[in-house]
């Protein structure tokens, strides 16, 4: 009969800390891990503090090291609950309660395989202390990987980078993309853990590798405060016009509005123009529309085409419309963006068709099943089907890098539009199902985005919020949530590539591969710490 390393450790073990061998009392552990997770989502916006960011994380690590497998995971799992459950709390607003907790538990069961990979590899934390923040870091982009794939396409929401949209760890974002991002936070958290994780009692020689980690801390944040950052090639700039026409009511029905969101939307930018031809405002070279601001098929339906046409005329400009398109199949619809153009009409060259509809909210996978969970999947009655193509659309004066709503999270949508040419990114969203703070978690991965591929980027909403970004990541413009608003902003083109957008997936393929190595590393270990009783 053989067994590996206990929890629980021998008379001779010392203090928790003493060469990091002491799990620490559950009586600490379980508290500790709740904190992890209220100290991660003070960490995103609304809050924004994020230097709570690597304290959640190693609040985490505290808890789950040295633990056997089932309580590593139970404790990742009330991390991720504690973070989770109000971080998405909006999902709740119009659908009620149990869609939200069955995406809040489902997001919390990857922290459990978080917390429960951490008690694994612990063993070898403990052997070298120096390896903490490495360790910490590879397994959360490990996590972060697979739980932006799984299941359905994923879900990307909460990653530890965009926690980051005012911290000096964002400029890493040029480098590595999101991933980076969160390995430096990890990292970050790991060595805040290694400088307090030791017997503080015996003071004599402590203040040494404090002082190093310590160093090794501030260094990692000078670092990312020392990347370049800005736009890439290019130098001419556009007028951009964001429209936020607002709907008459919050909530769900608001698709039961469609009319009235299209004349919010037509009516704003007739008002924008006559602005500009009383010299009041500088004529845009493009205007961006949101996300369900025309509902109704303008290609089918001659009326809401003729308003489009209306605006387009009056303003002298492209307008980027966020609409629904019937088709292709029966019972088919497809979330596009639409270039409409002054004199013309609809340039039907330029369509981007979202390419990662949300499950269970514009397509619904395994209907009948989930429909024996919960009757309002049935509020799905056409199921949305996915583009099969970047959101590369030429508008003249720019070509613009289009996604619609969630698909900003996903990092190879939003790369695809760079490397197909996109000199500005656009975000189309809608948010009148949900509320301010799901919107202002969404213009940080737009802050993320535009520093990532040194691209200026915009992010238009039906009610807020909407803004304008910088390619250095900062905000110019933010709009107020539900209320209708009009932004003229110059932006500036891009055309060049920053070292993440080269690099593309490439950065996380090589940490989740060592992350993938630490745990087998962890099991080789375990395997040779193997012993027999006597």
């Amino acid at each position: 009969m053989t067994t590996l390393d206990r929890e629980q450790p021998s008379a001779t073990d010392g203090a928790p800390g003493a060469g990091g061998t002491r799990p620490l009392p559950l009586t600490l552990a379980v508290p500790a891990a709740v904190l992890a997770g209220v100290a991660l989502l003070l960490a995103f916006p609304p809050y924004g503090v994020w230097p709570l960011a690597p304290v959640g994380v190693a609040l985490l690590a505290a808890a789950a090291h040295r633990r056997r497998l089932r309580a590593g995971a139970g404790l990742g799992f009330l991390t991720g609950v504690a973070l989770f459950a109000p971080l998405l709390e909006w999902t709740n607003l119009h659908t009620g309660y149990l869609p939200w907790a069955l995406l809040s538990l489902l997001q919390a069961g990857y922290l459990a395989l978080l917390g429960a990979a951490t008690a694994w590899v612990s063993p070898l934390a403990a052997r070298r202390r120096s390896a903490w923040p490495l360790l910490t870091g590879v397994l959360w982009v490990g996590q972060e990987a697979l739980r932006d794939r799984t299941p359905f396409g994923g879900f990307p929401w909460g990653r530890l980078a965009f926690s980051q949209d005012t911290s000096p760890l964002l400029k890493l974002a040029a480098l590595g993309g999101a991933p980076l991002v969160t390995f430096a936070v990890a990292v970050a958290g790991g060595l805040l853990l290694a400088v307090a994780w030791r017997d503080w009692r015996h003071a004599p020689g402590q203040w040494r590798p404090v002082a190093g980690l310590t160093a090794a801390l501030v260094a990692l944040l000078a670092a990312g405060a020392a990347v370049p950052t800005g736009v890439r090639g290019g130098g001419d700039t556009v007028t951009v016009a964001i429209v936020q026409g607002n709907v008459p009511r919050l909530g769900l029905d608001f698709n039961a509005q469609r009319q009235a969101v299209l004349n919010n939307h037509v009516d704003a930018t007739l008002e924008l123009a006559r602005r500009v031809a009383e010299g009041g405002q500088d004529r845009p070279d493009v205007v961006v529309w949101p996300e369900n601001s025309s509902d109704i098929d303008p290609l089918r339906n001659p009326a809401a085409g003729y308003r489009i046409s209306q605006a387009a005329d009056a303003i002298g400009a492209p307008i980027l419309v966020g609409t629904v398109l019937v088709g292709p199949g029966q019972g088919e619809v497809r979330n596009a963006g639409l270039l409409w153009r002054p004199g013309t009409g609809p340039d039907l060259d330029q369509v981007y068709t979202k390419r990662h509809p949300v499950p269970f909210a514009e397509y619904v996978p395994l209907r009948s099943i989930a429909r024996k969970v919960s009757s309002q999947v049935d509020r799905v009655r056409s199921d949305f089907v996915a583009g099969d193509r970047p959101g590369v659309l030429n508008a003249g004066p720019a070509v613009l890098g289009d996604v619609i709503c969630f698909e900003v999270a996903y990092d190879g949508l939003v790369r695809d539009t760079v490397t197909g040419g996109a000199q500005l990114l656009v975000v189309q969203t809608n948010n009148a199902t949900f509320d301010v703070a799901e919107a202002r978690q969404q213009l940080a991965m737009v802050r993320l985005r535009a520093v990532e591929h040194g691209r200026a980027a915009l992010m238009a909403s039906t009610v807020g919020v909407s803004g304008f970004v910088t390619p250095e990541g900062r905000v110019d413009g933010a709009t107020g949530f539900n209320t209708a608003a009009v932004v003229v902003r110059q932006m500036q083109l891009g055309d060049g590539r920053t070292p993440a957008t080269t690099a593309g997936v490439w950065p996380e393929v090589a940490l989740t591969a060592l992350a993938v190595a630490v745990l087998l590393g962890a099991a080789v270990w375990r395997r040779r710490r193997e012993v027999v009783p006597g």
